[in-house]
């Protein structure tokens, strides 16, 4: 029997307009924040290396950004973010958190130079440090805000790293538009600073492109692993343990061409790149090609509690397995339904997913307090409504598959000769068909970890 969900908490004494006003507040001055940051990164690149270099800068640093945008993209297809959310991680690590650490690496080399300390040691002492928290700081910010938004380390990845992503394009300008182009063309003229925006391109962009969203992504994982977990102590100790890891690769990182600057032995930068990061590198993707795998298997392992419950078929937890076979379901209710039942496939795709993690939230005991069971409870069943209203666009419409009904042990299937004969499902469920479901039932009862 299912154990009725606690009472929805009282609402606040306010009138839904006041609510809509300071959210509206809240989000008009977090752009304004973020616009006031622009402002200052555009005058000061401006004035520091010209309008020339910043337009130059400006073209070649935004070439790769949408190649790595889609591979964050790519990684996030089970269930993508708001486009809003996204954006705001880019925005700030392209202005908030390149202005800050501009302004203290700024600082702190003149504060190194009046002690007499080599300046190339700020790169290693003290860059890792500020740029690796301002980048972290955005997406820190949307996990206390919008911690539903957060699905396990897969968000934590792809939202540090378009805040990496779009710290890198920033400082890229500040290299290619000034170190590189400005710079050769006031010394040797235009030719000389196109020639040297191209080497420039090659070494930070082609070669060493990844950097950025690779230290960064460590504190994703920290902060993804901090948004599933039901331990305070693991809330805490696993953002700091990813940021110092992403510190520590960073500075080992800044600090291999302060070597070759010293010694002036090349290698170094050579043995650095191939020993170091390309491994770590190529450790980062396959764990997130497996961690995508993961996400996709989720719903294998927690979606079956409806259809022992009866909201679900075995067919319809089948499809959603892999990329593959959501595909398949879409080209089949297109098929049937058209259009429509192509959108209509993708939001019951959506929603099925985030019904497969919301389960997975019950089982953790993210949701300690009565006031937070029972918005899970609401959400659970706004999920299993949104379900059923998908699946009433393509079900019943293929003309090729039987008369089928699931109560959540069997089939009830309609024979040619008219007579219903209730079928167990096979070891291996046929997909992407999903059947008619009985009645709606009652969701399944809530885990222990609800009380």
């Amino acid at each position: 029997m299912a154990v009725a969900a606690p009472p929805l908490p009282p609402p606040l004494p306010t009138t839904p307009a006041r609510r809509g006003l300071k959210r509206g507040l809240q989000i008009g001055a977090v752009i304004a924040f973020i616009a006031i940051c622009a402002i200052g990164m555009l005058v000061f690149l401006g004035y520091n290396i010209g309008v020339t270099g910043l337009i130059v800068g400006l073209v070649a640093a935004i070439l790769p950004v949408p190649a790595l945008i889609a591979c964050f993209m790519w990684l996030d297809r089970y269930e993508p973010e708001p486009v809003r959310y996204l954006a705001f991680c880019f925005t700030w690590g392209a202005f908030v958190a390149t202005l800050a650490s501009l302004t203290v690496n700024s600082t702190m080399s003149w504060l190194f130079k009046r002690e007499g300390i080599p300046d190339a040691l700020v790169a290693v002492l003290v860059a890792p440090f500020i740029e690796e928290i301002t980048k972290a700081l955005g997406p820190l910010l949307l996990l206390l805000v919008r911690r539903r938004e957060w699905s396990g380390i897969t968000d934590g990845i792809v939202y540090c790293g378009l805040s990496a992503v779009g710290f890198a394009m920033v400082e890229n300008i500040l290299y290619l538009g000034g170190h590189g182009y400005a710079a050769g063309a006031d010394e040797y003229g235009p030719a000389t600073g196109a020639q040297m925006v191209f080497a420039l391109f090659i070494g930070r962009i082609l070669v060493f492109g990844f950097a950025h969203p690779l230290f960064t992504s460590m504190t994703g994982v920290g902060l993804g692993i901090a948004a599933r977990s039901g331990d305070r102590r693991v809330r805490l100790l696993a953002p700091v343990a990813g940021l110092l890891l992403a510190m520590i690769l960073h500075g080992t990182w800044n600090l291999v061409p302060t070597l070759v600057q010293v010694t002036g032995e090349n290698l170094i930068l050579l043995y650095g790149y191939i020993g170091v990061m390309v491994p770590i590198f190529l450790a980062m993707v396959g764990f997130a090609v497996w961690l995508r795998g993961w996400e996709g298997r989720l719903t294998e392992r927690t979606l079956p509690d409806y259809v022992k419950a009866g909201w679900l078929s075995p067919p319809e937890v089948a499809a959603l397995g892999s990329l593959g076979r959501r595909h398949s379901a879409r080209r089949w209710a297109r098929r049937v339904a058209g259009d429509a039942g192509l959108r209509a496939m993708r939001g019951y795709q959506f929603a099925a997913t985030r019904l497969a993690l919301l389960r997975d939230e019950m089982r953790r005991g993210l949701d300690r307090t009565p006031q937070g069971a029972a918005r899970a409870a609401a959400e659970e069943r706004r999920l299993l409504d949104e379900i059923a209203g998908y699946r009433s666009v393509f079900v019943g419409r293929d003309p090729q598959a039987p008369r089928a009904v699931w109560d959540g042990a069997r089939y009830h299937l309609t024979f040619p000769d008219g007579v219903t004969r209730m079928v167990d499902a096979p070891d291996e469920p046929v997909v992407p068909i999903p059947v008619v479901m009985a009645p709606p039932p009652p969701p399944p009862p809530p885990y222990p970890t609800y009380r």
